[in-house]
């Protein structure tokens, strides 16, 4: 009896009809993602409410809004490293765990203090999903709509930070606590259904742990047009290397050192402008006048905007790479000084707010997509990991120049054009970006693939 010939992971993926086992990925992967989008707006929601039940200035909430964020940063490499050495179904479980928890002990809390370490460590939690869910997604899509399954994934961000908006015009009556109850209960009622329903990125499984009968099941799945069977040999083109160690020096290894640079300086000003958006869009509105239910309006207009450039940006960066990246952060620059215009009606108010999320929230889930395109298999969720940690790390300056600004009493028009510090040097990036991805990947397309057959260096 002959031995089957082996089979060729990227090609068996590449070549799949979107099946049942992707559909579920994807979905199980936005479910967890909304975790992230409702953690970044919910703190931002609760906090007029905090104010008013504990009397403090609202500057004092900037330490707040950046432990999270710090926390994140801490958690995209230590989980980016777990998900490389143990898989991403562990990570992702793990971190939405962590995440839970310590979210829901948030409620418990009776000082600013307190609330800012229990927000640190739910950060680490959250810090762990993204670079996880780009992997596992991004190692079963094909790589036709590899950028636009990612970017659907992530739509949970959009999505989880319309949430808080419904908390705030539903349950008001119970006070900042309740944003902290569905964002701690949410999450550990999805890790229990994760353990059941989330499958290990086949490629880990070929390349860590070889002859896998768990990975020819997978396989089986995504074509079952194949005969695959338990004794069919599964190779990977790009061979496993750097899973042991949480250093990012692996990516700047091979040519990629420029190209991890510039990553990082997206995700730095996509992020920054993102966290600062967030953090700040509903205290200032109330401060102007808003009510509470324009706010939320007006608030969820940022992520509906995100859903539609999000979906948008898919799209164009599958046919288009980095072009489209650009396009974007240049897009966004007299797009967010316009939310600081006096004298808007809330209805235009709302409109230039939707734009704004569709740009900036738009780029930040277009470079999200990108991370899990640029870096090969093994180093994966560590790229995606370490471009998370380093925009999140830097980008916590937003939500803290915001509160130093505040506090200072600067105007509303001033206070928004402090984000074109960010965006105008990262449209300059991703023009480098583009450039340096181009010579890459002998194109405009991002494709591990053809990565592979450039020489080291080149």
């Amino acid at each position: 009896m002959s031995t089957p010939a082996p089979l060729d992971i990227d090609q068996l993926v590449d070549g799949q009809k979107l099946g049942p086992l992707v559909i579920r990925i994807v979905l199980l992967s936005l479910l967890v993602q909304c975790g992230d989008g409702y953690d970044l707006a919910t703190m931002s929601y609760a906090a007029p409410e905090l104010i008013h039940a504990w009397h403090f200035p609202p500057a004092k909430l900037g330490p707040v809004f950046g432990a999270g964020i710090i926390g994140m940063a801490v958690g995209g490499p230590i989980f980016g490293y777990i998900g490389d050495r143990f898989g991403r179904r562990v990570a992702i479980i793990a971190s939405t765990l962590i995440y839970g928890l310590f979210s829901l002990l948030t409620v418990t809390a009776h000082s600013l203090d307190t609330v800012l370490w229990l927000r640190f460590i739910a950060g680490v939690g959250l810090g762990g999903l993204l670079p996880n869910t780009v992997a596992l997604n991004a190692e079963y899509a094909p790589k036709r709509l590899r950028a636009t399954l990612i970017i659907v994934m992530f739509m949970g961000l959009a999505v989880g930070g319309i949430i808080p908006s419904i908390v705030a015009t539903t349950l008001h009556r119970y006070g900042w606590p309740a944003f902290f109850y569905v964002g701690g209960i949410a999450p550990l009622l999805m890790a229990v259904v994760l353990f059941f329903w989330l499958p290990e990125s086949i490629k880990f499984l070929v390349t860590r742990r070889p002859g896998s009968s768990e990975a020819a099941q997978l396989a089986a799945q995504i074509r079952p047009d194949l005969r695959i069977t338990a004794q069919t040999q599964l190779t990977v083109a790009t061979p496993p290397r750097g899973a042991h160690s949480v250093s990012p020096a692996l990516l700047f290894a091979d040519g990629m050192g420029g190209i991890t640079l510039l990553v990082w300086v997206l995700f730095i000003a996509a992020l920054m402008v993102n966290f600062f958006v967030n953090s700040w869009m509903p205290t200032l509105f109330r401060a102007e006048g808003l009510t509470n239910n324009q706010t939320a309006v007006t608030q969820a207009a940022y992520y509906v905007g995100g859903i539609s450039g999000g979906l948008l940006i898919s799209r164009l960066v599958d046919r288009f790479g980095i072009v489209a990246i650009a396009a974007y952060f240049i897009v966004s620059c007299p797009v967010v000084a316009a939310v600081g215009t006096h004298g808007l009606s809330h209805l235009a108010l709302t409109g230039i707010v939707f734009l704004t999320g569709a740009t900036v929230l738009g780029s930040q889930l277009g470079m999200n997509a990108v991370t899990g395109m640029i870096y090969p298999t093994a180093i994966r969720s560590k790229g995606a990991g370490w471009a998370s940690a380093v925009g999140r790390a830097a980008s916590v300056a937003g939500p803290m120049i915001g509160a130093a600004l505040i506090a200072k009493h600067t105007p509303l028009p001033k206070l928004f054009l402090m984000p074109l510090v960010a965006l105008l040097p990262g449209s300059v990036a991703a023009l480098l970006l583009l450039a340096l991805c181009r010579k890459r990947f002998h194109g405009l397309r991002l494709s591990e693939t053809a990565a592979a057959s450039t020489p080291a260096g080149g």
